[in-house]
């Protein structure tokens, strides 16, 4: 079955507000095993959200629409979809009565207004989802030509709760298959070679299937599969996984959805029972920051420092002098002597330091912008890398990033195990 999604408010098209709902409400009904081929965002407008149902109706079997469902003049989604399908609406005693205890119960002593009951009016024949964060209730509308509209409160702390305990049962009854995806993590490599390694499965694939999605440094390859149940769904999976995972080798870090490259790094310090120190130049403290957004990161993390300048780099961490002027800040030679010198510092098992130019200006023929150093020092190893990278200044910072967690989790497999 296909599903549309039509978000309604004003406030989303002037980017007043982000329209998370559609997000999230698209995954779920992927994981349901619904095609979904339109996403649709319209204002507080009757004739353009008229048009917008009419137009979903004529190419989905479930339309879903979050917000317009309020007390005021320009909460307007029931009554044009009412409108559009014919229906009358109709004051519901089961919701008027929940209406009154919402503000009762919160100890609100006032007098409703005449659009609080605005949200009492039912379209004749429509299913109510009550509402228990909220007064506007959901509806299910189950038309003549068997379509399914499904209207729900725009507030995400009452749609999200609505949707699991009452809209995502019902859907399940309509369809009876699921959808199941596994996603493997690829660092190191670029998507337009991922991609090629892997043409020949995406040629022949039929279910299941492959989708390549590139992230900062990284490429995602969803692996998707639909069948009756999520066990058969994984089934189907697990051979395609295990084909990915040796063609790939080291590149894939996880097969975890919820696993980030940093926490992967995280976990390989706590494995080799590692502690962790930065030295950071043009990055300025990105990499650190990756880190401690990792719950858990004060068990590994030691140390960070921002060595900008070059006296902060002899001075706080001992990189000679000698070695900044024969070979400059931006050098494989500094970044190792960055890289021992934190380690050294802090007293850590392992250290990253990153040295590079981010541009716009400060480039040259022989040190471009985009080039940068990483060192990497565990124990009393310490290997550096050079990295010709392109973009923007942010774009420089935060590939220097990735490539640098990247290079310390491939150094500890290297060294470590």
């Amino acid at each position: 079955m296909v599903v549309e999604f039509i978000s309604v408010g004003t406030e989303i098209l002037l980017g007043n507000i982000v329209n998370t709902n559609t997000q999230y409400l698209a995954e779920k009904c992927a994981g349901l095993g619904l095609s979904n081929y339109y996403q649709v965002s319209v204002g507080d407008n009757e004739e353009r959200l008229s048009a917008a149902i009419a137009q979903a109706l004529s190419r989905a079997d479930i339309i879903m629409l979050t917000g317009g469902l309020g007390p005021t003049e320009d909460d307007l989604t029931k009554e044009v979809a009412s409108k559009v399908l014919g229906l009358e609406l109709k004051e519901d005693a089961h919701t008027k009565t929940r209406i009154e205890e919402y503000f009762s119960n919160r100890g609100i002593n006032r007098t409703l207004t005449k659009n609080n009951w605005k949200q009492a009016l039912i379209p004749e024949g429509a299913k109510v989802v009550d509402n228990h964060n909220g007064t506007a209730p959901g509806l299910i509308i189950h038309t003549k030509d068997n379509k399914h509209l499904i209207l729900m409160p725009g507030p995400p702390n009452e749609l999200y709760p609505m949707f699991e305990n009452d809209i995502a049962p019902y859907l399940k009854q309509l369809e009876p298959e699921v959808i199941y995806s596994k996603t493997i993590k690829i660092t190191g490599l670029g998507e337009s070679f991922v991609e090629t390694e892997i043409k020949d499965i995406i040629e022949s694939q039929s279910n299941p299937t492959i989708a390549p999605y590139a992230k900062t440094g990284e490429v995602h390859l969803r692996i998707t599969a639909k069948a009756n149940s999520e066990e058969e769904a994984e089934k189907l999976i697990l051979p395609v996984a295990k084909e990915l995972k040796k063609r790939f080798g080291q590149n894939v870090y996880t097969t975890d959805e919820n696993i980030t490259l940093e926490e992967c790094v995280i976990n390989l310090l706590k494995k080799n029972h590692l502690t962790l120190a930065t030295a950071e130049s043009c990055s300025g403290g990105l990499f650190a920051g990756r880190i401690v957004n990792v719950a858990g990161a004060s068990d590994i993390f030691s140390e960070g420092v921002i060595t900008y300048s070059n006296e902060v780099k002899k001075d706080l961490i001992g990189v000679r002098a000698e070695t900044l002027q024969k070979f400059g800040a931006v050098s494989r030679q500094t970044a190792q002597e960055m890289a021992i010198g934190v380690r050294k510092l802090s007293g850590a098992g392992a250290a990253i330091s990153i040295t590079g130019i981010a541009g716009p200006g400060g480039g040259s023929d022989e040190k471009p912008v985009g080039l940068v150093y990483i060192g990497c020092s565990i124990n009393d190893q310490t290997d550096v890398r050079e990295y010709r990278l392109r973009g923007n200044r942010q774009k420089i910072r935060e590939y220097s990033v990735v490539y640098a967690l990247d290079f310390l989790r491939n150094c500890m497999l290297k060294n470590c195990q």
